[in-house]
């Protein structure tokens, strides 16, 4: 039996989009609709790029891909008012492309994945690349679920150390937070920032020297709550409570 695709069926398209294009579908989009969905000729889809929508309609099935035809296409745009980026010491097995899929459904606009010296996973280069990749599909497969237009950028990974030293001052309204369970600040008592950086540790948490170069850098020690979230929960409680304050909650 195959499943029913519609107007509520949405594809990512890294191409430039324009009206009555036949548009070939990357593989892992084809895959979805010809190999999940038993997808048709004849059908509708919606197809999304930087911030717009097309109507289309899939032109042709066969052992090379899956053609579609756009229609109309217009802007739309589901971002949230407070930008933030993640910046997320990689975790384990299956907790990063979670909490990276959740991020994406909560608003966030970019990804810097970071090694810590407490970190379990380290890759070399050729993994790292394949990773990143990864990532990617994982961020792009939230977007077309949760109904953003832009996908999120996902940059190799680096060292905390590397990463805190490289970065520029913090910009006019810029917060960036460094989620610890040792902070006495709370979110709620901090004024409504205009970005926000939020910086979140592996498993065991920053070394001290981590934490004390991130302070030098601008960030500021917040505290969730008073138990161990989880590396894969903390980004995503914060970026829920940073929604509930001052986003789109």
């Amino acid at each position: 039996m195959r499943r029913a695709v519609s107007l509520s069926t949405r594809i990512y398209a890294p191409d430039v989009l324009a009206p009555g294009a036949l548009l070939p579908l990357r593989e892992a989009a084809a895959h979805h609709l010809a190999r999940v969905l038993r997808a048709a000729v004849g059908d509708h889809l919606v197809v999304f790029n930087d911030g717009v929508e097309f109507a289309a309609t899939i032109a042709r099935i066969d052992k090379h891909g899956v053609t579609v035809k756009l229609a109309s296409g217009a802007p739309v745009d589901r971002e949230t008012p407070l930008p933030c980026v993640l910046a997320q010491a990689i975790s384990s097995g299956e907790r990063m492309d979670i909490t990276l899929q959740k991020a994406v459904e909560l608003g966030i606009r970019g990804v810097q994945p970071l090694y810590s010296e407490r970190s379990i996973v380290r890759l070399d280069a050729e993994r790292a690349v394949k990773r990143v990749e990864h990532w990617r599909e994982v961020m792009i497969a939230a977007c077309e679920q949760c109904g953003r237009n832009a996908v999120p950028d996902v940059v190799p990974p680096q060292p905390v150390i590397d990463w805190l030293g490289g970065l520029p001052a913090p910009r006019d309204g810029e917060l960036r937070i460094l989620l610890s369970q040792h902070a006495e600040q709370r979110l709620a008592e901090m004024q409504r920032p205009a970005a926000v950086t939020l910086l979140a540790g592996p498993e065991g948490g920053f070394t001290q020297v981590e934490a004390d170069l991130a302070r030098q850098r601008g960030f500021v020690a917040l505290k969730l709550g008073p138990r161990v979230l989880r590396t894969e929960t903390a980004a995503l409680a914060a970026l829920a409570a940073l929604n509930t304050l001052w986003g789109d909650f």
